[in-house]
């Protein structure tokens, strides 16, 4: 689906530090060939700004402004591999951040809505996903932890950032036989939850990591900016 940008083998430093990472990921226990490939074929450096670009071949989270960071690729690979997606998935993804894994998300799935709070992190994932010819993906400023009602139900729903519990909005808006990743737990250390809909509307979940570290979700439904307790706990005093 991407349209527009030059055959990434073509800089050899650019094409040595994809290589270096994909084998990184891989020894990370991803194997999938179709996730692999998409870590070669999207630069992740337009999706960092240009004064850390150089670092976008790291498998590490890397700052991004505005006190968020782009997660770890192995991270994300591994998210793709735990969802299972399908070509006609329809992803809402809370937490756009750089756009990176918003990206990947688009060359599997049928459609990607995604969510971000702030603004020009918004609008510089946009401008990125534009220039790379990117066109199945809509973004929307807003509160990710309400989700997006409109165009639910979801098959897959992937949060991107740190939530005290599962929103109840996301779980109603995931479809049946649908699947929710999330990093719940504390504002310092989560467990990554995949949590899949059955026919009678019943929940399973199982973790797919036991330990992570995201930043915090910050919502309704989730963390208040500035304290330690959940934001809806703090509206129900």
């Amino acid at each position: 689906m991407i349209g527009g940008y030059p055959d990434p083998s073509g800089h050899p430093e650019s094409r040595l530090g994809r290589g270096q990472l994909i084998e990184q990921i891989r020894e990370r226990g991803i194997e999938n060939l179709e996730i692999l490939e998409l870590f070669h074929r999207i630069p992740r450096d337009l999706f960092l700004p240009s004064a850390i670009s150089a670092r976008a071949w790291e498998d590490s989270p890397i700052p991004i402004g505005w006190g968020q960071t782009a997660s770890q690729p192995s991270l994300q690979a591994l998210y793709l591999q735990a969802l299972d997606l399908r070509p006609d998935d329809r992803v809402l993804e809370i937490g756009t951040g750089s756009g990176f894994l918003t990206a990947l998300l688009s060359q599997i799935t049928d459609r990607v809505y995604s969510i971000e709070r702030i603004r020009d992190l918004s609008q510089r994932a946009r401008q990125v996903l534009d220039d790379l010819g990117i066109r199945n993906v809509a973004i929307q400023v807003g509160d990710g932890t309400i989700g997006w009602r409109k165009f639910a139900p979801f098959d897959v729903i992937v949060v991107s950032a740190g939530s005290p519990a599962v929103p109840p909005a996301l779980l109603d808006q995931l479809a049946v036989g649908g699947r929710l990743l999330i990093p719940v737990g504390d504002r310092l250390r989560q467990e990554l939850l995949l949590l899949t809909k059955g026919s009678d509307g019943e929940i399973e979940s199982r973790a797919v990591l036991p330990e992570c570290s995201f930043v915090p979700l910050l919502g309704r439904f989730a963390w208040d900016d500035d304290s330690e307790s959940p934001a809806r706990e703090r509206a129900d005093r």
